[in-house]
């Protein structure tokens, strides 16, 4: 066991998983927008239904982006194509992944 690994075991911490998607910030569909712009080309980050649905969606938590939410659908899509991403919704993760163009 080297130095690194046993300070990693002492303090607890992991490596951090280079396949993870990071999550991005959803405050504002602003601060999304900038969270988009700062990944890499055809990297993908994510925020939670819950986030999305405040930010586009009008509907209820289990309607939210379902079969009758157009108008969310839209706004999500809509959002997406102007900041150059492509939105993937992940209903049984509870995620909605964003991957920039």
């Amino acid at each position: 066991m080297g130095i690194l690994d046993r300070l990693r075991s002492a303090f607890g911490t992991a490596p951090a998983d280079p396949s993870s998607p990071p999550r991005l910030a959803a405050t504002t569909d602003r601060a999304l927008a900038v969270s988009l712009q700062r990944l890499p080309p055809r990297e993908r980050g994510w925020i939670t239904m819950q986030e999305a649905r405040q930010l586009f969606s009008a509907a209820g938590d289990q309607y939210a982006f379902g079969e009758t939410d157009e108008p969310g659908k839209t706004r999500l899509s809509d959002f997406a194509a102007r900041n150059d991403s492509i939105v993937d919704i992940m209903p049984i993760e509870g995620r909605i992944y964003f991957t920039r163009r």
